[in-house]
């Protein structure tokens, strides 16, 4: 999503996923979606996608630079899929078809961000506490993640995944590691179910400091100790100098009651890290709302510290 004109003012002032679990575990769209959307279509944390260009990678799998999966018994797939459906933003507005990476524009409110303009990051840790379900069923879907994205290109996200009714176990909460887009296809690691109260920690850590190509993105439930990994996932050529140290993101909300009663999660303990793991003691986090003209307006804010991003809601 191309939100330069939001971030020059950050840009100057900080230089600084059960491998056959099917696309069709994704939430279909249905009849809420936009007019331009087809039916049949799926909610992810990039907007609506054709089922065949979201999948699912196994635990142990690797996906390897050029979008085959190496398989943990040592098999490697003969080709990599190749996405021939066009994607949609929340909003209904069309994007790429094909093997070019879609640009991510998606239905975000709001989030805390700090940006590298000299070289990308290496690391970035964060806890969150799962919220108590919102009181109301609109068949919403509500996304929190911390993540990483290309400053310049802006083409591609890797992030771990809180979301509710996100399509895995109905309307419940689930984690899971997500990959967007290489070769215009969604990736995610082994969902796993969590219940409200339990402690989220999400890491992105690059695989070799500067220069490195692949990532591990792992999303883990602390209290319960399962945990869900895209491992060894690919750059796709992006440069990761984009930080969300939080962001909210939905889809279907109709009411404020359909956020969860809390009204606020806050994204703690939050470590960035540079491309040799030096942290970055005060990141110039800086706060971003792209809920201007939404409806339903719901008090959004968002506050932070050096270690802290709480997104109001």
């Amino acid at each position: 999503m191309k939100r330069h004109l939001l971030l020059t003012m950050l840009a100057t002032s900080f230089a600084l996923v059960m491998a056959s679990s099917s696309a069709q575990a994704q939430k279909p769209a249905g009849p809420t979606r936009p007019a331009a959307v087809p039916e049949g279509y799926v909610i992810t944390p990039f907007g609506y996608f054709h089922p065949s260009c979201v999948r699912g990678i196994a635990s142990g799998d690797t996906v390897l630079a050029d979008g085959r999966v190496q398989h943990a018994s040592g098999a490697t797939d003969a080709t990599a899929p190749v996405c021939s459906y066009a994607h949609y933003t929340a909003a209904g507005e069309i994007v790429k078809v094909g093997p070019v990476p879609p640009t991510i524009t998606h239905s975000w409110i709001e989030s805390g961000n700090s940006i590298n303009t000299t070289s990308q990051f290496g690391e970035l840790t964060a806890n969150w506490v799962v919220p108590p379900a919102p009181t109301t069923d609109d068949g919403q879907t509500v996304f929190f993640f911390p993540g990483m994205e290309d400053y310049a290109l802006d083409e591609s996200i890797i992030q771990p995944v809180l979301g509710w009714n996100a399509g895995f176990y109905g309307a419940n909460w689930s984690i899971a590691s997500w990959n967007c887009c290489p070769s215009g296809t969604a990736n995610y690691s082994a969902p796993v179910k969590v219940n409200p109260n339990d402690v989220i920690l999400g890491t992105i850590i690059s695989n070799g400091g500067a220069g490195t190509t692949t990532w591990d993105i792992t999303t883990e439930d602390t209290t319960t100790g399962k945990h869900t990994t895209l491992k060894n996932t690919p750059s796709q050529g992006q440069t990761f100098t984009w930080a969300q140290g939080g962001a909210l993101e939905v889809y279907g909300i109709v009411q404020c009651s359909d956020y969860p009663p809390n009204k606020s999660t806050a994204f703690y303990n939050l470590e960035l890290r540079d491309d040799n793991f030096n942290i970055y003691f005060d990141p110039g986090w800086v706060p971003f709302n792209y809920a201007v003209g939404l409806t339903p307006q719901c008090s959004y804010n968002t506050t932070m510290t050096n270690t802290k991003v709480t997104l109001h809601y």
